[in-house]
């Protein structure tokens, strides 16, 4: 019986010892707090560098609110300071707003990807395209093995250039043709008499593509794009500063426009990218690049997005549609290319959507984002993102033209965005 009892005891003193043990271990093992958020840093280290003036950011995950900063001066001359209803400039992230208008009449049967352009737009049937240049500079034209389709135009792989520049001898041509100075009927008249630059379907050239959309938009719909996306877009999301123009009412929150002058500094600039001067509203409003907005304003877009289409209980898209704007939709015989645009440089891992590009293998992408990210920037240096597979989305306004010299935000902020610190911040309701 003794012998009983002592062994009892021993088993209690055991059980005990190795409770206090576990409850040591625990406590020694007690999670640490999450470091902080480092997007600031990283924000203010650009605007200590003199790249960017200032910055609005606001980031979401799982559907709530985890980064929301304001930083820097909107005008440097008088230290006025950003705000978080500053209206942007957000010049080619229209392009992805373009592509749900687009998307919106997908869904109501009115236009198919494998739709022949010209079965809409008749002013653009019978492309020819440039095979070369005689010395008098005159384009030599061949019959191409097939028009464009609407999906050509989606991906910036109809043919067409942009004129942005007088870097190659077709940009040159689609520049002198003064495109955006015009009505859309007037655009759609010049575009006629402007051959491909390529094949359609066998190269990636940005284009004026999201302005052949906007005309398509306005056939289809039978409204102008603005009022298209005001009706259909802005106002069901709540969107009240996006639009094509600022009205004078708000003119004192357009941040001010900066580029780089010869000396690396930043200077304010005068003068009117594309014609485009946002201060009435434009005759022909700009598919590509013509939309002004805030920062919370874009992100309630992101959010409906990332959220499938839907957003506060009001849906724009199936989540079926959604996913098909955002995947990718280049052949296999682009791996082997190599284009871009601004900091855009296509690259194994990348994609490209409608409207956007998309990450297709983080991996390969060298990216810490999912698999699935839908992304793009403007002009002034804007840029966004929408994660699906984290559920993340984030929006950026700065307004910097470049390069040459400007930082690639997207880059500079993605590998802090998605550490433990900005994921896990302060909850408020996305949008």
């Amino acid at each position: 019986m003794r012998l009983a009892a002592h062994a009892s005891t021993l088993v209690l003193i055991g059980a005990l010892s190795s409770t206090l043990a576990g409850g040591q271990a625990e406590a020694r093992q007690a999670p640490t707090p999450a470091p902080p958020c480092r997007i600031g840093s990283v924000l203010q280290a650009a605007i200590d560098r003199g790249q960017i003036q200032g910055a609005v950011t606001i980031m979401s995950h799982d559907g709530r609110t985890v980064w929301r900063d304001v930083r820097g001066v909107d005008d440097g001359a008088t230290s006025k300071p950003l705000d978080e209803d500053s209206i942007f400039r957000i010049f080619s992230m229209t392009k992805p707003v373009t592509a749900v208008a687009m998307m919106i009449l997908y869904e109501r049967g009115l236009w198919r990807p494998s739709d022949p352009l010209a079965q809409h737009l008749p002013e653009l049937a019978d492309r020819k395209v440039a095979v070369g240049f005689r010395p008098d500079g005159e384009p030599i034209l061949e019959t191409p093995r097939r028009q464009p389709t609407i999906g050509d135009v989606l991906t910036h792989t109809a043919g067409f250039a942009y004129g942005l520049s007088d870097a190659d001898p077709y940009e040159r041509l689609y520049r002198r043709a003064d495109l955006f100075g015009a009505d859309r009927s007037a655009f759609l008249a010049r575009l006629s008499t402007l051959p491909l630059a390529s094949e359609p379907g066998r190269a990636w050239r940005y284009s004026v593509g999201m302005d052949i959309e906007a005309a398509l938009i306005e056939r289809l719909s039978g409204q102008s794009l603005a009022d298209f996306m005001k009706t259909e877009i802005f106002a069901p999301l709540g969107m009240k500063d996006t639009g094509f123009f600022v009205p004078t009412e708000a003119s004192d929150r357009l941040a001010v426009l900066y580029a780089p002058g010869s000396d690396g500094r930043l200077n304010p600039f005068a003068g009117a990218p594309l014609g485009l001067k946002f201060d009435a509203p434009p005759v022909a409003p700009n598919g590509g690049g013509g939309l002004v907005a805030t920062a919370p304003d874009y992100m309630r877009f992101a959010q409906m997005l990332l959220n499938g289409g839907s957003l506060d209980g009001v849906r724009i898209l199936s989540p079926r549609t959604v996913r098909l704007m955002i995947g990718d939709h280049l052949p296999e015989r682009f791996a082997d290319q190599s284009f871009g645009v601004g900091n855009f440089r296509y690259r194994p891992g990348i994609g490209f959507a409608y409207n956007g590009a998309v990450v297709i293998d983080p991996t390969l992408a060298g990216d810490i984002v999912g698999r699935g990210t839908y992304f793009w920037d403007g002009a002034a240096g804007t840029w966004f993102w929408i994660d699906p597979e984290n559920r993340i989305a984030f929006v950026g306004m700065i307004q910097r033209l470049g390069p040459p010299g400007g930082p690639a935000m997207q880059d500079l902020v993605r590998p802090v965005a998605y550490q433990p610190g900005c994921l896990a911040g302060e909850p408020t309701p996305a949008g």
